[in-house]
């Protein structure tokens, strides 16, 4: 058990805590739980904060005046973190360290009442701990410094100087992750992008997409500041270019990633492109990329731990539906290595694991599995790429129009059939050649 540095605010713990205290502990915890949780007691923790979650802020106010406990339950960050997103627009909105007195100062600023930037919400004198293993959790992950033993693995090859031949003969047929070491730091963008005022500037009046909300690039810097969420909220956004000219000419692709067959479509083509930003703790949890594509992975600034597990092999504590469209994993990043990342290494099929830093550039090969943890700020850039080394199976895959993604749903039938024109038109040799490998290619997906 990994001990974390202060106390959960309002003084939860979890129950294993029992096991260490006096023996009659967990028996008074358990009744203390039904003397301040009244007829919430027969709750699970889940269900007691799915009810709180149709509460509206006076409702959860008025319960936090209940009891310790009620006011631990009713604090719950995501419980105020849904409020503030519900009812002021992000453009508008302020950042503050819990989503509570981000909500209420937002709320009194827009009323246009003066708040003290010493003001906080009030704390419950308590007596007794509150015991959730729930609520100490999210806390629990928010907080946790990251053990060495996460970031001590490097299986991944790093190489430099790959013809677009090599690369393709080593690791794109092989289908086989690497590391490339010498195409990021010649790029404007390395020496550019890790400077918030160059981004802040770039994305000047336009807003930037961030875990399915709206934000200015200044907002964005001013929660990532203040955030203390278990999993920060990711910018991910597939417009950068369009927002901002400039940062498409500040990198290049690299010559390994030539061969983008996708751009035989032009505008039509799926989402491709992604500029990345996030805060210590953020990332992507397990999944593999759209389309059956391979990518690349640029960081410009910070530093990215990467696991990455073949396609035939479903990583612990990930559960995916038979086509692999829908996955079910940890709630956060951090949780899945508490629970699973042992795990994963004592696997039948051992992970690739590696530290992304600064000025490096990974190839993601097409199928695999992968997660990546933000372990401080990082910028990077990612793109997804079809070559006529893995043709065959985008094709395969994108003839299924349930499987489609990166388009509008009315466009992601004909995908498949316009793709296969606009090769025949432009590329035929490519689409001749992805004919003589078909028989060899049948068999599952990846």
């Amino acid at each position: 058990q990994r001990i974390v540095s202060g106390g959960h605010p309002h003084g939860v713990k979890p129950w294993g805590t029992l096991m260490f205290g006096n023996p009659q502990g967990y028996r008074q915890a358990v009744e203390s739980r039904k003397k301040t949780l009244g007829s919430f007691s027969r709750l699970d923790d889940a269900l007691i904060l799915t009810v709180l979650g149709s509460f509206n802020a006076k409702e959860l106010c008025a319960l936090c005046c209940a009891s310790s406990a009620f006011l631990a339950y009713a604090s719950h960050e995501e419980l105020w973190r849904a409020l503030a997103f519900e009812e002021f627009r992000t453009g508008d909105t302020r950042f503050f360290p819990s989503w509570k007195e981000t909500y209420f100062r937002n709320r009194l600023q827009g009323r246009g009442q003066q708040v003290e930037s010493s003001w906080r919400p009030a704390t419950f004198a308590r007596s007794k701990p509150v015991y959730s293993d729930l609520l100490y959790q999210s806390y629990y992950c928010a907080n946790l410094e990251f053990p060495a033993e996460w970031t001590e693995r490097e299986n991944v090859p790093r190489r430099s100087g790959l013809s677009l031949e090599d690369f393709q003969r080593l690791y794109e047929r092989p289908n086989q992750p690497v590391i490339l070491t010498d195409v990021v730091r010649s790029w404007p963008a390395f020496e550019r992008w890790g400077s918030r005022s160059y981004l802040n500037k770039a994305f000047e009046n336009q807003l930037v997409h961030v875990g399915g909300y709206q934000f200015t690039m200044a907002q964005y810097y001013e929660y990532a500041d203040e955030a203390g969420d278990e999993m920060p909220l990711y910018l991910f956004d597939k417009r950068f270019a369009e927002k901002s000219p400039r940062l498409a000419e500040d990198y290049h692709v690299p010559r390994a990633f030539s061969e983008d067959l996708f751009g035989v479509l032009g505008d039509c083509r799926p989402d491709y492109r992604w500029l990345i930003v996030g805060p210590k703790r953020s990332g992507s949890s397990f999944h593999k990329d759209p389309n059956a594509t391979s990518a690349w992975n640029a960081v410009i600034s910070g530093r990215k731990k990467w696991i990455l597990f073949p396609p035939d092999f479903t990583p612990p504590g990930v559960h995916a539906s038979d086509c692999g469209l829908h996955v079910a994993t940890s709630v956060s990043i951090i949780e899945w290595f508490l629970n699973f990342y042992d795990e994963a290494r004592d696997s039948e099929v051992q992970p690739r694991e590696c530290v992304v830093e600064a000025g490096e550039c990974i190839f993601v090969p097409r199928g695999w599995w992968h997660l990546v943890l933000n372990l401080e700020e990082s910028v990077a850039i990612t793109q997804n790429f079809a070559s006529s080394v893995n043709v065959n199976h985008v094709l395969r895959y994108v003839e299924n129009a349930d499987l489609v993604s990166g388009l509008e749903q009315e466009k992601r039938a004909g995908l498949h059939s316009a793709f296969k024109e606009a090769l025949r038109l432009h590329r035929p040799e490519v689409l001749e050649g992805a004919a003589r490998r078909g028989p060899k290619a049948k068999g599952r997906l990846a």
